[in-house]
């Protein structure tokens, strides 16, 4: 059925909460901020750091800044090391490489480190692009990177029917329809269903193996 597929990486690809959600509370604490709501925390799974910081938790433009350089620099030390793969999510990548499916990374992870995070897990050969922001992007839409991938692969609009974009939140969701793309909302990650039929996903999965057929049936 598809010919592309686009994956967001935090919850789709990879379990990364460990790792996030560590190196956000030393951030955090590092400005006295309280850490108690562990679902407050998980904000920080999906958008970009500097939303989650200056947005999320009130932080200053001048303390947001500082906050994302102590995160970043936990997360290339550790945290970046500590977001292993989903069950059967090798297996799938495999497949659809074996398939002639084209696999792109798209991620609000700044791309540097979404290829380090491929690159340790073994899975960044599968990817034929990853795509995330430089370092001193902000706030990048999903819709932004998106466009990118498809620049990158050389697709126009015209190409779109033949284009997924996987992702277990809404931004990926919202992010796919207003390219006009369809979208795979992964219930296994860090979104909620709610979230992503809200969002308007074209599918719903449970589990990794499910995407197969929807991808290649």
């Amino acid at each position: 059925m598809y010919s592309y597929v686009f994956f967001d990486l935090d919850g789709t690809l990879t379990q990364s909460d460990i790792g996030i959600l560590e190196c956000a509370k030393r951030a955090l604490t590092h400005f006295g901020v309280d850490i108690s709501d562990a679902a407050k925390l998980k904000k920080f799974i999906g958008p970009p750091l500097y939303v989650s910081f200056h947005d999320a938790y009130g932080l200053s433009e001048e303390d947001t800044e500082e906050a994302i350089r102590i995160y970043r620099k936990h997360y290339t030390e550790e945290g970046i090391y500590r977001a292993p793969l989903y069950p059967g999510m090798m297996e799938l990548l495999s497949d659809f490489k074996k398939a002639g499916v084209k696999l792109m990374i798209t991620t609000s992870k700044p791309q540097m480190m979404a290829e380090k995070v491929a690159k340790n897990n073994e899975i960044f050969d599968f990817f034929d692009g990853i795509i995330g922001p430089g370092l001193d992007e902000h706030d990048p839409s999903k819709s932004i990177l998106i466009r990118r991938a498809m620049d990158a692969l050389g697709l126009t609009d015209n190409d779109r029917d033949k284009i997924v974009m996987v992702g277990d939140r809404f931004y990926d969701i919202e992010a796919a329809a207003e390219v006009g793309v369809d979208s795979i909302g992964v219930l296994y990650g860090y979104g909620e269903r709610e979230e992503l039929e809200k969002a308007g996903a074209t599918y719903l999965l449970k589990d990794v193996p499910e995407m197969r057929g929807i991808v290649m049936e």
